[in-house]
């Protein structure tokens, strides 16, 4: 038996997009403070300086993630705060998914740092790098993309939105 699918309204479309976000944000705010926080603690400072830019380039890429999960709302709010449309229901739904590509790249650069402080292996690290981020972009686009594909379902923000 297939699954039967009935489209959401644009109204509830635009709450799961924000609940999404909500849930979203405070992990990605969590690990923006203790990224923060280790620059301040000695044993960042013993760390070679390509160790060192790696986390900064960590830093910089979930401070990308954060502004890209925190912008549906900021654009509901400040552009239809009394009515959803189909432009920002995409726009929104694309800020999150967007969010998810920096947060994974952040989320593998500073497995390159942790990894390096257990190792001291620049191989260790590359390594675990490229699996932290192999598994992430798995998870959060490829599965989801070949599910849908195998749905035949077209890409989110070409699908037709009720009474469009």
């Amino acid at each position: 038996m297939e699954n039967q699918h009935e489209p959401n309204s644009l109204k509830e479309q635009m709450r799961n997009v924000i609940e999404e976000a909500r849930m979203v944000l405070p992990g990605i705010q969590a690990l923006f403070g203790f990224q923060t926080i280790a620059v301040f603690n000695q044993r960042f400072m013993d760390l070679p300086r390509p160790m060192q830019v790696c986390h900064l380039l960590a830093l910089a890429l979930v401070v990308l993630a954060i502004a890209l999960a925190m912008a549906p709302a900021a654009y509901h709010r400040i552009v239809e705060s009394h009515q959803v449309s189909e432009q920002t229901v995409r726009l929104s739904s694309g800020f999150i998914c967007a969010a998810l590509a920096p947060l994974a790249g952040g989320l593998a650069l500073d497995m390159a740092v942790v990894l390096y402080l257990v190792t001291p292996s620049y191989a260790a690290s590359a390594a675990g790098t490229a699996g932290t981020l192999a598994l992430l972009l798995g998870l959060w686009f490829a599965l989801p993309l070949r599910a849908r594909k195998q749905r035949g379902e077209a890409p989110a923000h070409r699908s037709r939105l009720p009474g469009h």
